[in-house]
């Protein structure tokens, strides 16, 4: 069953901590949002990331997002305890850009993400 707009609002909010911690380079907010067995898959400048979500915090916290960074939430499904969020970033550290797919679940009444699966842009793949 669909959840109401209102779950809907509650998702979009609890995303925003994710990317108040990309755009101010500190993972504290997004250790509110993920829970601790969080896991990260994607490719940075074409090499595997996976595994948990420290990974993610040490990236937040040792990268600056840059002034041209910019963030958007879409919030593309909802259910009772089920939730996929999609968060667009462009020019995180001056130069990347991601599409990110959240998966969160109501835990406790609480938005919580369990998972977070990213794209980098091919052309902003540095080769190293």
């Amino acid at each position: 069953m669909r959840a109401n707009i209102e779950e809907y609002k509650a998702v979009e909010e609890a995303a925003t901590k994710f990317v108040k911690s990309v755009a101010e380079g500190n993972s504290k907010y997004a250790k509110e949002l993920f829970i601790d067995e969080a896991v990260l898959f994607g490719y940075l400048d074409g090499k595997l990331e996976h595994g948990s979500i420290e990974q993610f915090y040490r990236n937040v916290d040792t990268v600056s997002a840059g002034n041209d960074f910019k963030a958007r939430i879409d919030v593309v499904d909802v259910e009772e305890t089920l939730a996929v969020v999609r968060v667009l970033e462009e020019k995180w550290g001056g130069r990347i850009d991601f599409t990110d797919y959240l998966l969160m679940m109501k835990i406790d009444g609480e938005w919580r993400c369990v998972a977070k699966a990213y794209n980098q842009n091919s052309n902003t793949i540095q080769k190293k």
